[in-house]
């Protein structure tokens, strides 16, 4: 333990938030260094990478057959082990202190329902990039010690975590979890039903790109008193094959969202019957708490707490909850140990 603390002293360790969407890398001392998509762009034949991040992703949709984009997480989990490692590559070489000639300790935030398969392969990933050790923290622990709740009290919390690729609700007391469930439903399950919505609606063709920006800027959860939004997006019309523009409305996309927006609050209904009744208590006085770029979805917390009766709360940074917790890890080691899920 001391050998491995004074390594640190000598090498810029890094948590990492190793996201679906995006990943975010944070650097003892220093902070959040790095937040880029997870995309790589690599060439069919010679699997040479071309691009990693956020210069990957403004190729999405514009490659040559040759050249393929590739979303290395799906789901939550990693779903091509050789562009994951690409990528880790890429973010370690990028936010580590290249003059050092100590490897850094990376901890890794993960989703709750990963399997022993999966974390193998997590920390392989890593180690192939460059890691001299490998933790690994669940996203839901992560993000409730990024958003400061007193996970080491005997209390309960609960914490809402929704990611591009999945949800993990989780009930946390006492530096441990005492319920958890997570879906295969966030952010890219959304952007997913706005795509074949449009296309079914207006024989019209968009990308992933647009259909995230459509959830941007006129996304909603629910409809309040307020002025309905409306957005113009370009595309290529399927019928003449011409590119064109067409108008969406805000009440379309609210509609086309009730499927996975309605999956996500029937998990957390399900882990709150499922919370023994000490804690339910404690969290009908302290609330739910919602991380993850899901949480910025425009009344989101306002249909949860109507559904559900109970205070919600989003936190300044949503975003960044889980590489903050995960970051904390790093100055603080007894508690990376005693939560560390494997």
């Amino acid at each position: 333990m001391i050998f491995s603390r004074m390594l640190g002293m000598l090498s810029d360790d890094l948590a990492i938030d190793l996201g679906t969407a995006n990943t975010l890398v944070y650097a003892r001392k220093k902070g959040i260094i790095c937040d880029e998509p997870s995309v790589v762009v690599m060439r069919t034949d010679t699997k040479k990478v071309i691009a990693v991040g956020a210069e990957a992703k403004r190729m999405l949709g514009k490659t040559p057959a040759n050249i393929i984009t590739i979303r290395p997480m799906k789901e939550g989990v990693i779903a091509d082990f050789e562009a994951a490692a690409e990528m880790l590559k890429y973010f370690i070489n990028k936010a580590h202190n290249r003059k050092s000639f100590v490897s850094p300790l990376v901890i890794i935030g993960v989703p709750s329902a990963i399997t022993l398969v999966e974390k193998k392969a997590v920390k392989e990933a890593a180690e192939a990039s460059g890691a001299r050790e490998v933790y690994l923290i669940e996203e839901t622990m992560a993000a409730a010690v990024g958003v400061g709740l007193p996970v080491g009290e005997p209390y309960g919390n609960m914490i809402v975590d929704i990611g591009g690729g999945t949800t993990d609700v989780a009930v946390i007391s006492m530096d441990g979890i005492v319920y958890s469930k997570a879906v295969k439903t966030g952010g890219d399950k959304m952007d997913e039903k706005i795509i074949a919505y449009v296309k079914d609606k207006y024989n019209f063709m968009i990308g992933e790109r647009t259909a995230e920006l459509i959830k941007i800027q006129i996304g909603s959860a629910c409809k309040v008193e307020e002025a309905e939004r409306s957005i113009d997006v370009n595309g290529r019309d399927l019928i003449s094959g011409i590119p064109k523009t067409v108008t969406i409305h805000e009440a379309e996309i609210r509609e086309t969202l009730r499927e996975p927006i309605g999956v996500i609050i029937s998990t957390i209904k399900s882990a709150l019957e499922n919370t023994p009744p000490e804690l339910a208590s404690d969290i009908v006085d302290n609330g739910i708490v919602l991380a993850g770029g899901g949480a910025l979805l425009r009344h989101l917390d306002a249909l949860i707490r109507y559904e559900t009766k109970l205070p919600v709360v989003v936190p300044e940074s949503p975003l960044t909850a889980v590489v903050m917790g995960v970051g904390k890890m790093l100055e603080d080691i007894n508690l990376l140990k005693r939560i560390a899920a494997d």
